[in-house]
């Protein structure tokens, strides 16, 4: 069977679940993962309130939409990070509470606890997000850092984050790390380190994304080689960069996305420089069944008019594996017996 193709709500958290879900539905998605913003998924309310999770599927299934998965990039980026003002736009109220430092990566950790229990209520068994880093502002080391001051940054985030690993594995959950720059793992070196501070549990994994290695010079197809065995998700979104020198480099010049002198940028899907082809024949050989839900992010198109571009593009793009070698039906069978 053909992966189901869905769509993240996170970048359209300003429409409506009910709106969202009737244009995905006419753009060809089979699904949406959904975002515990805006109204789309609402952890509160699906934690007290009878019947809401049943209401979140039922609206969904009035445009034939299912949903795998849900996402708390923004409460789970609060665990671990150094706390500033930036956050409170990010995080509920509730959990940023009075704004102490401490006290909110502590609410963030409780909250994505509540989130596993959440995800379970919904029928869902992953929840994409990420953890945040009390060392990626430590990333150019100059001064240079040294070596154990990464090593209690890497034991920190196993520190926060093994408890509430602990609380997905009883809920039946797992959670999927999305590696990218500004959490504790953003390549195959970092990951492999954060998958030691918290002991390789089970209940953690990751939501792959090409377009956050690629860009970096980072081997996105050798990730999927190295830990496919825990890759819960896919999200599918491309990335642009240049082949010559630009104004700004990887590091981005503290440009806006969308600005002509940025070495890299994101691009709707199949209109920037990852190869899918290899993508999905690596998520073919690791055995991943799972969704491919499309990030949609592009500063230069539409979003609607890219949304529905991409359903079509992730579905020309997947293919399922081969049962069998191609030249299989010139092997001998030495089981038919002899001749005359």
């Amino acid at each position: 069977m053909p992966r189901p193709v869905t769509l993240f709500t996170g970048q359209w958290a300003d429409l409506p679940l009910e709106t969202l879900a009737e244009r995905a539905a006419a753009w060809g998605y089979d699904g949406l993962e959904l975002a515990c913003w805006g109204d789309h998924f609402e952890v509160g309310r699906a934690l007290e309130e009878d019947g809401y999770c049943e209401e979140r599927r039922a609206l969904l299934a009035r445009h034939g939409l299912e949903v795998f998965a849900i996402s708390n990039h923004l409460v789970g980026q609060a665990v671990c990070d150094p706390i500033d003002e930036r956050h409170r736009s990010i995080v509920p109220d509730h959990v940023w509470g009075d704004g102490s430092p401490e006290g909110v990566r502590t609410r963030a950790a409780d909250e994505m606890v509540r989130t596993a229990r959440a995800a379970a209520r919904l029928g869902v068994s992953v929840v994409n997000g990420f953890t945040g880093s009390p060392i990626w502002h430590l990333l150019y080391s100059f001064p240079p850092v040294p070596d154990d001051t990464l090593d209690e940054g890497f034991a920190d985030f196993g520190r926060r984050w093994t408890p509430i690993l602990d609380a997905f594995e009883e809920s039946g959950v797992k959670f999927a790390l999305e590696v990218h720059p500004t959490e504790i793992a953003f390549d195959l070196s970092t990951t492999r380190r954060a998958l030691e501070a918290v002991g390789h549990h089970s209940a953690f994994g990751f939501n792959y994304d090409p377009s956050h290695l690629a860009y970096q010079g980072v081997d996105y197809v050798a990730f999927i080689r190295a830990f496919g065995e825990r890759i819960h998700h896919v999200h599918m979104k491309d990335v642009w960069w240049s082949d010559v020198p630009t104004p700004s480099g990887v590091f981005g010049g503290h440009l806006p996305f969308g600005h002509g002198d940025r070495y890299w940028d994101f691009r709707s899907v199949g209109r920037g420089r990852v190869s899918f082809e290899d993508v999905i024949r690596a998520l073919n050989r690791v055995g991943y069944h799972g969704p491919l839900s499309v990030e949609w992010e592009d500063a230069g198109m539409e979003r609607e008019h890219g949304a529905a571009e991409a359903c079509a593009y992730v579905r020309a793009v997947d293919f399922p594996a081969s049962s069998s070698a191609f030249d299989a039906a010139f092997a001998r069978d030495d089981t038919s017996g002899g001749g005359s």
